[in-house]
Protein backbone atom coordinates (compact mmCIF):
# COMPACT_ATOMS: atom_id res chain seq x y z
CA UNK A 1 0.00 0.00 0.00
CA UNK A 2 1.44 3.53 -0.84
CA UNK A 3 0.23 7.02 0.96
CA UNK A 4 0.22 9.74 -0.97
CA UNK A 5 3.47 10.17 -0.41
CA UNK A 6 6.33 9.50 1.93
CA UNK A 7 7.61 11.23 4.98
CA UNK A 8 9.21 14.53 4.98
CA UNK A 9 12.53 14.21 6.63
CA UNK A 10 15.62 16.82 6.42
CA UNK A 11 16.43 17.00 3.02
CA UNK A 12 14.85 13.74 1.50
CA UNK A 13 11.16 12.02 1.30
CA UNK A 14 11.21 8.27 2.38
CA UNK A 15 9.54 5.85 0.50
CA UNK A 16 5.45 5.94 0.50
CA UNK A 17 4.78 2.63 1.91
CA UNK A 18 2.06 2.36 4.68
CA UNK A 19 -0.92 0.27 5.67
CA UNK A 20 -4.76 0.57 5.54
CA UNK A 21 -7.08 -1.39 8.07
CA UNK A 22 -8.75 -4.17 5.18
CA UNK A 23 -10.27 -6.08 8.09
CA UNK A 24 -10.13 -6.70 12.16
CA UNK A 25 -6.91 -6.93 13.36
CA UNK A 26 -5.26 -9.75 15.46
CA UNK A 27 -1.78 -10.78 16.51
CA UNK A 28 -2.11 -14.74 15.42
CA UNK A 29 0.70 -16.47 14.01
CA UNK A 30 2.99 -12.91 13.41
CA UNK A 31 5.63 -13.26 11.57
CA UNK A 32 8.29 -11.29 14.22
CA UNK A 33 7.69 -14.68 16.47
CA UNK A 34 9.50 -16.83 13.63
CA UNK A 35 11.99 -13.87 13.70
CA UNK A 36 13.38 -14.08 16.89
CA UNK A 37 13.09 -17.57 17.25
CA UNK A 38 16.00 -17.75 14.53
CA UNK A 39 17.53 -15.01 16.47
CA UNK A 40 17.12 -17.08 19.45
CA UNK A 41 18.81 -20.51 17.72
CA UNK A 42 21.82 -18.35 16.19
CA UNK A 43 23.42 -17.46 19.44
CA UNK A 44 21.99 -19.91 21.83
CA UNK A 45 25.57 -21.35 22.46
CA UNK A 46 27.24 -18.24 22.66
CA UNK A 47 27.88 -17.43 26.59
CA UNK A 48 26.74 -14.37 28.22
CA UNK A 49 24.50 -13.15 25.30
CA UNK A 50 20.83 -12.76 25.35
CA UNK A 51 18.68 -12.50 22.43
CA UNK A 52 16.62 -9.49 22.67
CA UNK A 53 13.94 -8.46 20.08
CA UNK A 54 12.34 -4.99 19.12
CA UNK A 55 9.17 -4.12 17.90
CA UNK A 56 6.95 -1.11 16.58
CA UNK A 57 5.11 0.74 19.52
CA UNK A 58 1.49 0.29 19.65
CA UNK A 59 1.15 4.23 19.28
CA UNK A 60 3.18 4.10 16.57
CA UNK A 61 1.13 1.32 14.88
CA UNK A 62 -2.01 3.46 15.78
CA UNK A 63 -0.65 6.58 13.90
CA UNK A 64 -0.06 4.93 10.64
CA UNK A 65 -3.41 3.66 10.47
CA UNK A 66 -4.72 6.78 10.91
CA UNK A 67 -1.76 8.95 9.07
CA UNK A 68 -4.00 9.98 6.29
CA UNK A 69 -7.76 10.66 5.51
CA UNK A 70 -7.91 7.15 3.08
CA UNK A 71 -6.21 5.39 5.89
CA UNK A 72 -9.23 6.42 8.17
CA UNK A 73 -11.93 6.12 5.79
CA UNK A 74 -10.83 2.40 4.99
CA UNK A 75 -10.45 1.79 8.50
CA UNK A 76 -14.12 2.88 9.48
CA UNK A 77 -15.42 0.77 7.09
CA UNK A 78 -14.34 -1.36 9.73
CA UNK A 79 -14.20 -0.08 13.03
CA UNK A 80 -16.96 2.03 13.55
CA UNK A 81 -15.24 4.13 16.24
CA UNK A 82 -11.15 4.34 17.32
CA UNK A 83 -11.88 2.61 20.63
CA UNK A 84 -12.68 -0.95 18.93
CA UNK A 85 -9.41 -0.19 16.60
CA UNK A 86 -7.26 0.46 20.21
CA UNK A 87 -9.13 -2.20 21.82
CA UNK A 88 -8.05 -4.62 18.64
CA UNK A 89 -4.59 -3.25 18.44
CA UNK A 90 -4.24 -3.72 22.22
CA UNK A 91 -5.19 -7.59 21.99
CA UNK A 92 -2.91 -7.88 18.91
CA UNK A 93 -0.14 -6.81 20.71
CA UNK A 94 -0.69 -8.52 24.05
CA UNK A 95 -1.07 -12.02 21.80
CA UNK A 96 2.38 -11.44 19.82
CA UNK A 97 4.16 -10.45 23.19
CA UNK A 98 2.77 -13.60 24.69
CA UNK A 99 3.85 -15.66 21.89
CA UNK A 100 7.49 -14.21 22.33
CA UNK A 101 7.70 -14.97 25.69
CA UNK A 102 6.74 -18.50 25.10
CA UNK A 103 9.24 -18.52 23.08
CA UNK A 104 11.96 -17.89 25.80
CA UNK A 105 12.07 -13.75 25.11
CA UNK A 106 12.68 -11.85 28.20
CA UNK A 107 13.67 -8.39 27.35
CA UNK A 108 11.69 -6.69 24.14
CA UNK A 109 12.37 -3.11 22.89
CA UNK A 110 9.09 -0.73 21.95
CA UNK A 111 11.19 1.50 19.09
CA UNK A 112 8.61 5.11 19.29
CA UNK A 113 8.94 7.94 16.73
CA UNK A 114 5.36 8.99 18.17
CA UNK A 115 6.68 10.84 20.60
CA UNK A 116 9.77 12.44 18.16
CA UNK A 117 7.15 13.63 16.36
CA UNK A 118 4.98 15.40 19.07
CA UNK A 119 7.78 17.22 20.83
CA UNK A 120 8.07 18.95 17.07
CA UNK A 121 5.81 22.22 16.74
CA UNK A 122 6.09 21.48 12.81
CA UNK A 123 4.45 18.80 13.07
CA UNK A 124 2.14 20.02 15.50
CA UNK A 125 1.25 22.97 13.27
CA UNK A 126 0.45 20.83 10.40
CA UNK A 127 -3.29 19.55 12.52
CA UNK A 128 -3.86 23.86 13.43
CA UNK A 129 -3.87 24.23 9.66
CA UNK A 130 -6.92 21.79 10.19
CA UNK A 131 -8.67 23.55 13.19
CA UNK A 132 -8.48 26.93 14.73
CA UNK A 133 -7.40 24.87 18.50
CA UNK A 134 -4.73 25.26 20.32
CA UNK A 135 -1.35 23.41 19.80
CA UNK A 136 -0.28 22.66 23.61
CA UNK A 137 -4.26 21.38 23.45
CA UNK A 138 -3.86 19.07 20.50
CA UNK A 139 -0.26 18.03 21.75
CA UNK A 140 -1.65 16.74 24.99
CA UNK A 141 -4.34 14.89 23.56
CA UNK A 142 -1.96 13.20 21.32
CA UNK A 143 0.59 12.76 24.54
CA UNK A 144 -2.55 11.04 26.48
CA UNK A 145 -4.14 8.82 23.80
CA UNK A 146 -0.17 6.90 23.33
CA UNK A 147 0.23 6.97 26.33
CA UNK A 148 -2.73 5.12 26.87
CA UNK A 149 -2.62 2.50 24.23
CA UNK A 150 1.38 2.19 24.99
CA UNK A 151 0.50 1.05 28.86
CA UNK A 152 -2.39 -0.49 27.63
CA UNK A 153 0.11 -3.11 26.20
CA UNK A 154 2.82 -2.39 28.44
CA UNK A 155 0.83 -3.29 31.57
CA UNK A 156 0.14 -7.16 32.95
CA UNK A 157 3.01 -9.28 31.40
CA UNK A 158 4.63 -11.44 32.77
CA UNK A 159 6.97 -10.11 35.79
CA UNK A 160 10.41 -11.55 34.03
CA UNK A 161 9.45 -9.47 30.94
CA UNK A 162 11.73 -6.51 30.73
CA UNK A 163 10.14 -3.78 28.54
CA UNK A 164 12.40 -1.05 27.22
CA UNK A 165 11.78 2.24 24.80
CA UNK A 166 13.28 3.98 22.26
CA UNK A 167 12.33 7.58 21.55
CA UNK A 168 13.07 8.33 17.89
CA UNK A 169 13.53 11.44 16.17
CA UNK A 170 13.73 9.34 12.29
CA UNK A 171 16.47 7.85 11.35
CA UNK A 172 16.24 7.42 7.45
CA UNK A 173 19.64 7.25 5.41
CA UNK A 174 21.56 9.53 8.04
CA UNK A 175 18.50 11.92 8.27
CA UNK A 176 16.30 13.06 10.57
CA UNK A 177 12.49 13.85 10.96
CA UNK A 178 11.82 15.35 14.26
CA UNK A 179 13.36 18.78 16.61
CA UNK A 180 12.21 19.59 19.94
CA UNK A 181 13.42 18.89 23.42
CA UNK A 182 11.70 16.32 25.61
CA UNK A 183 9.69 18.99 28.17
CA UNK A 184 6.51 19.06 26.25
CA UNK A 185 5.85 15.63 27.04
CA UNK A 186 7.87 14.72 29.72
CA UNK A 187 4.92 14.47 32.28
CA UNK A 188 3.67 11.69 30.25
CA UNK A 189 6.34 10.12 28.68
CA UNK A 190 8.81 9.91 31.62
CA UNK A 191 6.63 10.02 34.22
CA UNK A 192 3.80 7.77 33.55
CA UNK A 193 4.73 5.43 30.85
CA UNK A 194 5.47 1.84 32.54
CA UNK A 195 8.63 0.72 31.03
CA UNK A 196 12.01 -0.41 32.57
CA UNK A 197 14.35 2.07 30.90
CA UNK A 198 14.62 4.82 27.88
CA UNK A 199 16.79 4.74 25.23
CA UNK A 200 17.01 8.65 24.35
CA UNK A 201 18.66 10.43 21.44
CA UNK A 202 20.92 13.01 22.92
CA UNK A 203 23.66 13.21 19.88
CA UNK A 204 22.50 16.88 18.84
CA UNK A 205 20.71 20.13 19.96
CA UNK A 206 17.97 18.98 18.39
CA UNK A 207 16.93 16.92 21.17
CA UNK A 208 16.80 19.78 23.83
CA UNK A 209 18.74 19.69 27.17
CA UNK A 210 18.71 16.68 30.32
CA UNK A 211 16.34 18.82 32.27
CA UNK A 212 13.22 16.56 31.30
CA UNK A 213 14.88 13.71 32.96
CA UNK A 214 13.91 15.22 36.18
CA UNK A 215 10.22 13.81 35.30
CA UNK A 216 11.67 9.90 35.20
CA UNK A 217 9.70 8.36 37.73
CA UNK A 218 10.99 5.22 40.52
CA UNK A 219 13.82 3.48 39.41
CA UNK A 220 13.60 3.37 35.52
CA UNK A 221 17.04 3.54 33.47
CA UNK A 222 18.06 6.24 31.44
CA UNK A 223 20.23 4.78 28.02
CA UNK A 224 21.63 8.37 26.80
CA UNK A 225 22.15 8.25 23.19
CA UNK A 226 25.10 10.55 22.39
CA UNK A 227 26.80 8.70 20.05
CA UNK A 228 25.17 9.73 16.97
CA UNK A 229 24.68 6.79 14.43
CA UNK A 230 24.18 8.51 11.48
CA UNK A 231 27.96 9.91 10.90
CA UNK A 232 31.07 7.91 11.17
CA UNK A 233 32.76 10.51 13.12
CA UNK A 234 33.83 10.09 16.76
CA UNK A 235 32.35 12.52 18.95
CA UNK A 236 34.74 13.95 21.66
CA UNK A 237 35.66 11.51 24.19
CA UNK A 238 35.70 13.92 27.16
CA UNK A 239 32.39 15.97 25.61
CA UNK A 240 30.76 12.84 26.12
CA UNK A 241 31.69 12.02 29.61
CA UNK A 242 31.00 15.76 30.58
CA UNK A 243 27.35 15.15 29.09
CA UNK A 244 26.88 11.90 31.38
CA UNK A 245 27.93 13.74 34.39
CA UNK A 246 25.61 16.74 33.75
CA UNK A 247 22.61 14.10 32.84
CA UNK A 248 23.56 12.61 36.24
CA UNK A 249 22.13 15.66 37.74
CA UNK A 250 18.74 14.99 37.19
CA UNK A 251 19.24 10.43 36.97
CA UNK A 252 21.68 9.00 39.12
CA UNK A 253 24.62 7.98 37.95
CA UNK A 254 24.16 3.96 38.39
CA UNK A 255 20.53 4.50 36.45
CA UNK A 256 22.67 6.20 33.45
CA UNK A 257 23.51 4.22 30.53
CA UNK A 258 25.37 5.13 27.38
CA UNK A 259 24.32 3.95 23.42
CA UNK A 260 24.34 5.02 19.89
CA UNK A 261 21.55 7.44 19.79
CA UNK A 262 19.66 4.91 17.27
CA UNK A 263 19.90 2.17 14.64
CA UNK A 264 22.79 1.85 12.18
CA UNK A 265 19.96 0.75 9.73
CA UNK A 266 16.97 1.55 10.91
CA UNK A 267 15.14 0.90 7.11
CA UNK A 268 17.12 -1.07 4.58
CA UNK A 269 18.60 2.12 3.15
CA UNK A 270 20.83 2.07 5.93
CA UNK A 271 23.00 5.07 7.14
CA UNK A 272 26.19 6.41 5.58
CA UNK A 273 28.82 4.06 7.60
CA UNK A 274 30.72 1.62 6.51
CA UNK A 275 30.44 -1.74 8.65
CA UNK A 276 34.24 -1.39 10.42
CA UNK A 277 33.12 2.44 11.05
CA UNK A 278 29.93 0.91 13.37
CA UNK A 279 32.29 -1.24 15.10
CA UNK A 280 34.42 1.71 15.90
CA UNK A 281 31.21 3.72 17.11
CA UNK A 282 30.41 0.40 19.42
CA UNK A 283 33.88 0.28 20.75
CA UNK A 284 34.08 3.95 21.63
CA UNK A 285 31.09 3.67 23.73
CA UNK A 286 32.42 0.31 25.66
CA UNK A 287 35.78 2.53 26.37
CA UNK A 288 33.79 5.81 27.40
CA UNK A 289 31.40 3.13 29.63
CA UNK A 290 34.32 1.64 31.29
CA UNK A 291 36.07 4.33 32.03
CA UNK A 292 32.76 6.18 33.96
CA UNK A 293 31.00 3.09 35.32
CA UNK A 294 34.24 0.78 35.58
CA UNK A 295 34.91 -2.55 33.66
CA UNK A 296 32.59 -5.40 34.27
Amino acid sequence: MHAEKGYEFNGVVTRDDTAIVTGKISGENHPFVKHYTFLRDLVKDKKGVEARFTIPAPAQFYAELVREDKHVAALLKVYPDFIGLEDDIVSAYKTVINDLYNEGLRTLQIDDCTWGCLVDDDFIASFIEKSDRDKEIIRQEFAERFLNINNRVFQNNPENLVINTHVCRGNYASTWFGKGGYDKIADELFGKEDVNAYYLEFDTERAGTFESLAKVSGDKKVVLGLITSKNPTLEEKESVIARIKEASKYVPLDRLYLSPQCGFASTEEGNRLTEEEQWAKLRFIKEISDEVWGEN
